[in-house]
């Protein structure tokens, strides 16, 4: 069986926590898609960690965790987070690289940050990991695939022709130093050198494990709203964000996704430029950005302070739908107990009329969100394992929520840690 998890809005909503609680059940973890410009942050018993590469199940020692080939692979960081890893008294994870997968170049990286001093304040919010040059490359096709390390011949004429393309741009857009093929080859055969032990022809793998029963999790990159085709274009990722890519980015048939499980916060945060409806600024956003996650509203792989905001029904009931999904994880509700009264976004005011239905990047900046309040409960919940313990008003606030995106919340995280979670049964869910 595969089950994917993903996000439901701008990234950031709590996706590792969720699949490190739902890796105790499964046998597979796969990333398949984005690359280490996002982090997911996961409190266990070992301690806390931010993963940006690596599937969130590496906590296991069952756990067979795979990068797919829709990753973007940085392969010096990939495999300075399994050390990283082991520094810290985790056993070495069991890990698989697809052979189709493609390579992070440290090119693509300066690329990313020439082009974000090149615009100035017109830049996208780039984390400058290199993603948008890579993916670039890799539809252009002059992107280096793992298989392409171990044909000698094929790298010579390819550094070659890369070399070429690159220079033109470095050279003359941003009159910084030219790349040498030779050193480009000795950086391929340091990477081949590395990943050799690991690469493995992935969908073939995942063809055998469904076949035997296993069990699969998908894990997602960001969220619905970063998205390169549905989200707030052209503020998005570079790689489709949705369960359905997940077919695409492991290799497998999309029909085997029979679970998809779309994180959502129980407020809204993000990282970086674009639209954002429901978004606080002020004393107020800086006392939630304070509360907030499991230390603090602020970015796993930039450290930059993230945006906060209200809960947008308008977005998430888009996100959901986006995703197919079926199970919704509301999280950080924990962290919404300091409020007397709890608002939330129910529809968008766009010249003069209100709208429930998410809108193309164009209109959103002429929104303004609709707001209804809801009381809070003044209290701590975290330690509640049992829905019925929750505070009446918490149980209205997810009730009222669940309401307004349609969807079923069926897993409510009210902490960080692994077993701070509480299983609902939701009247939306499918028997």
């Amino acid at each position: 069986m595969v089950k994917a998890i993903v996000g439901a809005n701008w990234g950031d909503e709590g996706k590792g926590k969720i699949t490190d609680m739902m890796a105790r059940e499964a046998d597979i973890v796969v990333r398949f898609q984005g690359g280490a410009n996002a982090g997911h942050t996961i409190v266990n018993d070992y301690g806390k960690f931010a993963l940006h590469t690596l599937p969130s199940g590496v906590f296991y020692s069952h756990i067979t965790n795979i990068i797919g080939n829709g990753v973007a692979l940085n392969i010096p960081l990939l495999f300075g987070e399994v050390q990283s890893l082991v520094e810290r008294k985790v056993p070495s994870p069991k890990l698989l690289v697809s052979d189709r997968a493609q390579i992070v170049m440290p090119y693509h990286i300066l690329l990313d940050q020439y082009e974000e001093e090149r615009l100035g304040g017109k830049s996208f919010g780039s984390t400058k990991s290199g993603i948008a040059p890579f993916y670039s490359d890799k539809y252009a096709k002059i992107g280096f695939q793992v298989s392409e390390l171990f044909d000698e011949e094929l790298l010579a004429e390819k550094t070659q022709r890369v070399c070429e393309l690159k220079n033109a741009l470095l050279e003359h857009l941003y009159h910084k130093p030219v790349i040498k093929q030779e050193e480009l080859l000795e950086t391929l055969h340091s990477y081949r050198d590395m990943v050799a032990p690991y690469v493995c022809d992935v969908s073939a793998f995942l063809d055998r494990a469904l076949r035997e029963g296993r069990t699969v999790l998908l894990e997602g990159q960001l969220g619905t709203l970063k998205d390169p085709d549905h989200g707030i274009y052209p503020m998005v990722t570079s790689s489709s964000t949705l369960a359905a890519f997940g077919a695409i980015g492991a290799g497998l048939p999309p029909y085997e996704i029979k679970q998809i499980v779309t994180v959502c916060k129980a407020y809204s945060s993000a990282v970086g430029a674009g639209a954002f409806v429901s978004e606080l600024f002020g004393e107020e956003a800086e006392e939630l950005r304070r509360r907030g996650g499991d230390g603090g509203e602020y970015g796993a792989t930039t450290g930059r302070p993230r945006r906060v905001g209200w809960f947008d029904c308008v977005a998430s009931k888009y996100g959901c739908r986006m995703q197919g999904t079926t199970d919704v994880a509301f999280t950080v509700l924990d962290v919404l107990g300091y409020l007397d009264e709890i608002p939330v976004c129910v529809g968008y005011e766009i010249d003069g009329e209100v709208t429930t239905d998410f809108p193309v990047t164009s209109r959103l900046s002429k929104a303004k969100p609709v707001l209804e309040k809801l009381p809070g409960w003044k209290c701590e919940t975290r330690g509640i394992r049992r829905y019925e313990e929750l505070p009446e008003n918490c149980r209205k606030y997810i009730d009222f929520i669940e309401g307004q995106i349609g969807y079923p919340i069926t897993m409510v995280s009210n902490g960080p840690g692994r077993e701070d979670i509480i299983y609902r049964q939701s009247p939306l869910a499918k028997r």
